[in-house]
Protein backbone atom coordinates (compact mmCIF):
# COMPACT_ATOMS: atom_id res chain seq x y z
CA UNK A 1 0.00 0.00 0.00
CA UNK A 2 2.89 2.35 0.59
CA UNK A 3 6.50 2.24 -0.33
CA UNK A 4 9.44 4.84 0.96
CA UNK A 5 12.59 4.21 -0.28
CA UNK A 6 15.56 6.81 1.08
CA UNK A 7 13.09 9.36 1.01
CA UNK A 8 14.81 12.33 2.82
CA UNK A 9 13.40 16.28 3.72
CA UNK A 10 14.42 19.01 4.57
CA UNK A 11 13.31 22.46 5.23
CA UNK A 12 15.56 25.59 5.48
CA UNK A 13 16.06 28.31 7.53
CA UNK A 14 15.82 31.75 6.87
CA UNK A 15 19.38 31.98 5.93
CA UNK A 16 18.93 29.29 3.55
CA UNK A 17 20.58 26.86 5.62
CA UNK A 18 19.06 23.09 5.47
CA UNK A 19 17.88 21.60 8.66
CA UNK A 20 16.99 17.94 7.76
CA UNK A 21 13.69 16.16 9.10
CA UNK A 22 13.74 12.92 7.21
CA UNK A 23 17.09 11.45 6.29
CA UNK A 24 16.87 8.12 3.74
CA UNK A 25 13.62 7.27 5.14
CA UNK A 26 12.39 3.59 3.61
CA UNK A 27 9.15 1.98 4.75
CA UNK A 28 6.92 -0.75 3.70
CA UNK A 29 3.35 -0.84 4.61
CA UNK A 30 1.32 -3.32 3.67
CA UNK A 31 -2.66 -3.62 2.55
CA UNK A 32 -4.78 -4.11 5.83
CA UNK A 33 -1.69 -2.94 7.94
CA UNK A 34 -2.49 -1.19 11.27
CA UNK A 35 1.08 1.31 11.20
CA UNK A 36 1.66 3.51 14.64
CA UNK A 37 4.57 6.34 14.06
CA UNK A 38 5.73 7.41 17.13
CA UNK A 39 8.64 10.12 18.64
CA UNK A 40 9.12 13.27 19.86
CA UNK A 41 8.25 16.56 18.94
CA UNK A 42 9.40 18.03 16.32
CA UNK A 43 11.21 14.26 14.83
CA UNK A 44 9.02 14.79 11.49
CA UNK A 45 6.29 12.57 12.04
CA UNK A 46 3.74 15.08 10.81
CA UNK A 47 5.98 15.56 7.66
CA UNK A 48 6.11 11.86 6.89
CA UNK A 49 1.91 12.21 7.19
CA UNK A 50 1.85 14.87 4.80
CA UNK A 51 4.85 13.42 2.10
CA UNK A 52 2.47 9.76 1.95
CA UNK A 53 -0.50 11.89 1.78
CA UNK A 54 0.30 13.78 -1.20
CA UNK A 55 0.31 17.03 0.47
CA UNK A 56 4.25 17.83 -0.04
CA UNK A 57 5.72 16.49 -2.64
CA UNK A 58 9.26 18.33 -2.16
CA UNK A 59 11.35 15.81 -1.15
CA UNK A 60 13.94 13.24 -2.35
CA UNK A 61 13.65 9.18 -3.07
CA UNK A 62 11.10 7.37 -4.22
CA UNK A 63 7.17 6.93 -2.49
CA UNK A 64 4.74 4.76 -3.63
CA UNK A 65 0.98 5.27 -2.24
CA UNK A 66 -1.83 2.66 -3.59
CA UNK A 67 0.52 1.62 -6.61
CA UNK A 68 0.35 5.11 -7.49
CA UNK A 69 4.14 7.66 -7.66
CA UNK A 70 2.39 10.88 -6.47
CA UNK A 71 5.40 13.51 -7.72
CA UNK A 72 4.41 12.45 -10.97
CA UNK A 73 0.75 13.81 -10.78
CA UNK A 74 -0.15 17.42 -11.61
CA UNK A 75 -1.94 19.29 -9.25
CA UNK A 76 -5.39 18.13 -10.45
CA UNK A 77 -5.14 14.46 -10.42
CA UNK A 78 -2.82 14.69 -7.32
CA UNK A 79 -6.39 16.33 -5.39
CA UNK A 80 -8.43 13.72 -7.24
CA UNK A 81 -5.95 11.14 -5.93
CA UNK A 82 -6.59 11.84 -2.55
CA UNK A 83 -10.19 12.44 -2.88
CA UNK A 84 -10.60 8.95 -3.87
CA UNK A 85 -7.85 7.04 -2.23
CA UNK A 86 -6.60 8.89 1.06
CA UNK A 87 -8.94 9.73 4.42
CA UNK A 88 -7.39 11.95 6.58
CA UNK A 89 -8.20 12.66 10.59
CA UNK A 90 -6.68 15.49 12.19
CA UNK A 91 -6.04 16.43 15.73
CA UNK A 92 -8.24 19.67 15.53
CA UNK A 93 -11.14 17.98 13.49
CA UNK A 94 -11.09 20.53 11.03
CA UNK A 95 -15.39 20.65 10.78
CA UNK A 96 -16.74 23.97 9.18
CA UNK A 97 -19.09 25.09 11.90
CA UNK A 98 -22.05 26.05 9.61
CA UNK A 99 -22.81 22.57 8.49
CA UNK A 100 -24.21 20.28 10.29
CA UNK A 101 -22.57 16.85 11.00
CA UNK A 102 -24.24 15.20 7.80
CA UNK A 103 -23.16 17.78 5.51
CA UNK A 104 -20.02 17.85 7.35
CA UNK A 105 -19.07 13.94 6.62
CA UNK A 106 -20.51 14.62 3.03
CA UNK A 107 -18.63 17.23 1.95
CA UNK A 108 -15.60 15.07 0.26
CA UNK A 109 -18.13 14.09 -2.66
CA UNK A 110 -19.01 18.06 -3.14
CA UNK A 111 -15.08 18.56 -3.82
CA UNK A 112 -14.81 15.31 -5.95
CA UNK A 113 -17.24 16.85 -8.35
CA UNK A 114 -19.63 13.82 -8.16
CA UNK A 115 -22.03 15.00 -5.34
CA UNK A 116 -25.44 13.20 -5.27
CA UNK A 117 -28.89 12.28 -3.77
CA UNK A 118 -27.45 9.49 -1.94
CA UNK A 119 -24.91 11.47 -0.39
CA UNK A 120 -26.97 12.63 2.60
CA UNK A 121 -27.84 8.84 3.31
CA UNK A 122 -24.51 7.61 2.84
CA UNK A 123 -23.22 10.61 5.27
CA UNK A 124 -25.62 8.80 7.98
CA UNK A 125 -24.65 5.74 7.06
CA UNK A 126 -20.76 6.34 7.87
CA UNK A 127 -22.28 8.58 10.90
CA UNK A 128 -23.87 5.39 12.33
CA UNK A 129 -20.90 3.29 11.65
CA UNK A 130 -18.65 5.75 13.96
CA UNK A 131 -21.75 5.64 16.93
CA UNK A 132 -23.34 8.85 15.84
CA UNK A 133 -26.35 7.69 14.97
CA UNK A 134 -29.14 10.04 15.23
CA UNK A 135 -26.67 13.20 15.52
CA UNK A 136 -26.46 14.21 11.84
CA UNK A 137 -28.34 17.68 11.88
CA UNK A 138 -26.32 19.27 15.20
CA UNK A 139 -23.56 21.27 14.29
CA UNK A 140 -19.97 21.49 15.89
CA UNK A 141 -20.49 23.36 18.93
CA UNK A 142 -23.22 21.28 19.87
CA UNK A 143 -21.12 17.95 20.09
CA UNK A 144 -18.09 16.92 22.56
CA UNK A 145 -14.79 16.87 21.21
CA UNK A 146 -14.87 12.95 20.88
CA UNK A 147 -17.94 13.04 18.76
CA UNK A 148 -16.22 15.83 16.98
CA UNK A 149 -13.66 13.39 15.89
CA UNK A 150 -15.71 10.42 15.27
CA UNK A 151 -17.32 13.05 12.82
CA UNK A 152 -14.35 13.63 11.02
CA UNK A 153 -13.48 10.37 11.19
CA UNK A 154 -17.00 9.46 9.29
CA UNK A 155 -16.26 12.24 6.83
CA UNK A 156 -12.36 10.41 6.40
CA UNK A 157 -14.48 6.65 5.46
CA UNK A 158 -16.79 8.47 3.46
CA UNK A 159 -15.24 8.10 -0.16
CA UNK A 160 -13.85 4.49 1.10
CA UNK A 161 -10.51 5.16 0.76
CA UNK A 162 -7.93 2.11 1.12
CA UNK A 163 -5.88 4.17 3.01
CA UNK A 164 -6.47 6.11 6.59
CA UNK A 165 -4.11 8.32 7.46
CA UNK A 166 -4.48 10.14 11.23
CA UNK A 167 -2.32 12.59 12.83
CA UNK A 168 -2.29 13.00 16.43
CA UNK A 169 -5.91 11.78 16.64
CA UNK A 170 -6.05 11.45 20.21
CA UNK A 171 -4.34 14.45 20.80
CA UNK A 172 -7.85 16.92 21.72
CA UNK A 173 -9.45 14.18 23.65
CA UNK A 174 -10.36 13.30 26.92
CA UNK A 175 -9.02 9.83 28.10
CA UNK A 176 -12.78 8.34 27.85
CA UNK A 177 -12.99 10.14 24.23
CA UNK A 178 -9.83 9.00 23.62
CA UNK A 179 -10.10 5.16 24.25
CA UNK A 180 -13.06 5.47 22.16
CA UNK A 181 -11.33 6.64 19.22
CA UNK A 182 -8.88 4.11 19.26
CA UNK A 183 -11.54 1.42 19.83
CA UNK A 184 -12.97 2.58 16.36
CA UNK A 185 -9.49 2.66 14.55
CA UNK A 186 -8.98 -0.56 16.17
CA UNK A 187 -12.36 -1.78 14.76
CA UNK A 188 -11.92 -0.65 11.34
CA UNK A 189 -8.47 -2.54 11.36
CA UNK A 190 -10.17 -5.97 11.86
CA UNK A 191 -12.27 -4.60 9.22
CA UNK A 192 -9.51 -4.51 6.54
CA UNK A 193 -8.56 -0.70 6.62
CA UNK A 194 -4.91 0.12 6.33
CA UNK A 195 -4.16 2.93 8.78
CA UNK A 196 -1.31 5.18 9.32
CA UNK A 197 -0.91 6.60 12.70
CA UNK A 198 1.18 9.03 14.06
CA UNK A 199 0.52 9.57 17.81
CA UNK A 200 2.75 10.52 21.44
CA UNK A 201 -0.16 8.02 23.00
CA UNK A 202 1.12 4.54 23.86
CA UNK A 203 -2.35 3.12 24.15
CA UNK A 204 -2.71 3.93 20.62
CA UNK A 205 0.43 2.22 19.63
CA UNK A 206 -0.56 -0.55 21.48
CA UNK A 207 -4.03 -0.75 18.89
CA UNK A 208 -1.72 -1.35 16.16
CA UNK A 209 -0.75 -4.05 14.39
CA UNK A 210 3.00 -2.76 14.14
CA UNK A 211 5.02 0.22 15.44
CA UNK A 212 7.84 2.46 14.13
CA UNK A 213 9.68 5.26 15.72
CA UNK A 214 11.50 8.20 14.32
CA UNK A 215 15.04 8.88 15.74
CA UNK A 216 17.31 11.30 14.00
CA UNK A 217 15.38 11.49 10.95
CA UNK A 218 15.07 7.74 10.34
CA UNK A 219 12.21 4.97 10.85
CA UNK A 220 13.33 2.31 13.33
CA UNK A 221 11.24 -0.72 13.98
CA UNK A 222 9.71 -0.72 17.47
CA UNK A 223 7.64 -4.00 17.76
CA UNK A 224 5.90 -6.32 15.15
Amino acid sequence: MISLQQVSKAYREADGRPVPVLERASLEVARGEFLAVMGPSGSGKSTLLQLVGGLDLDFTGELEVAGQRLRGLDDRALSRFRNASIGFVFQSFHLLPHLDARANVALPAHFSGEATAGDAARAEAALSRVGLAGKARRLPAQLSGGERQRVALARALFMAPPLLLCDEPTGNLDAGSGAEVRGLLGALHGQGQTLVVVTHDPAMAAVASRCVRLVGGALVEVRP
